[in-house]
């Protein structure tokens, strides 16, 4: 089955379009959430502007870019000056509280639900606000996470400890060399356990929540299921946005909704089951509430 984009904006007005989706909430036997990038947008997240300049502007002054996620990218002078980059795009993005109340409002709606969440987000933000871990399935990796570089072996290790030394001992944009993270197993260097490439490693807590997400997914053939996906954009379309359309169309009882700020639409095959709310998350998720 072929899905194509649909050129629908708007199933209905959009105080009309909240009320079907609150009815929706209500009375479905199972709710999916699909959370991309956009819904930790909404939370405050933002990777440029005044919350890069006050993070990164020596950086910028450097070596010239222009917010955090271009800077994940450079090729730094050294490993120290590298990690002392990271050391602070991982604590303001992981471990400092920055939700504007758009997790924490979306866990209110949930807490009572029969839910599953699938996200291609890193920052822990679901964890954080009260989501059940077992309900989690975090498909690209997570900012708290280190993992071998090579890798030699399928583990993942917690940072934020050594994260909080390299920003307290940073000077001059670099920090000191004996903090530079090695793999425990093989001594090359560590790196940060996010995919990128055919070297991210899945763990054993990795695979235990794919299989959760996949049995919850087959104890709903045939139910009232509602697949809500939050800020999913065009990155890696084949995780959330596809299989969500996909499923919806092959379960004539399941309801799919999109909410987005300048990208909610359906394909015109399941656009009689589908809500699309084009507008700030952060506020949607309040008017629900």
């Amino acid at each position: 089955m072929s899905l194509q984009k649909g050129t629908m904006k708007y199933t209905g007005g959009y105080l009309a379009e909240i009320d079907r989706l609150k009815r929706e909430i209500d009375t479905a036997d199972a709710i999916v959430i699909g959370a991309g990038a956009g819904l930790s947008t909404a939370a405050g997240f933002t990777y440029s502007g005044e919350r890069f300049k006050k993070y990164f502007s020596d950086f910028e002054e450097k070596y010239g870019f222009h917010d955090m996620y271009s800077g994940g990218f450079f090729p730094f002078e050294a490993s120290e000056e590298m990690w002392a980059y990271w050391s602070r795009y991982i604590f303001i993005n992981r471990y400092m509280e920055v939700d504007n109340g758009t997790y924490k409002n979306l866990f209110e709606i949930m807490k009572n639900k029969n839910y599953f969440v699938i996200t291609t987000n890193v920052d822990h933000c679901f964890q954080k606000s009260g989501f059940e871990k077992s309900r989690l399935f975090y498909t690209q990796g997570d900012y708290g996470l280190f993992q071998c570089s090579v890798p030699c072996h399928q583990k993942t290790y917690d940072n934020k400890k050594i994260i909080e030394d390299m920003l307290k001992f940073q000077e001059n944009m670099r920090i000191p060399t004996e903090l530079i993270p090695k793999c425990p197993e093989c001594g090359k260097p560590m790196t940060m356990n996010l995919r990128s490439d055919d070297k991210f490693v899945e763990p054993e807590g990795w695979h235990c929540a794919a299989k959760r997400y996949e049995e919850f997914l087959q104890k709903q053939t045939n139910r009232h299921v509602l697949y809500l996906e939050l800020g999913v954009g065009y990155n890696t379309p084949v995780i959330i946005k596809y299989p969500f359309w996909k499923m919806t169309a092959q379960n004539q009882n399941a309801v799919y909704a999109c909410l987005n700020f300048g990208e909610a639409y359906s394909p015109d095959e399941i656009a009689e089951r589908s809500i699309c709310i084009n507008g700030d998350i952060c506020k949607i998720l309040t008017e629900i509430l």
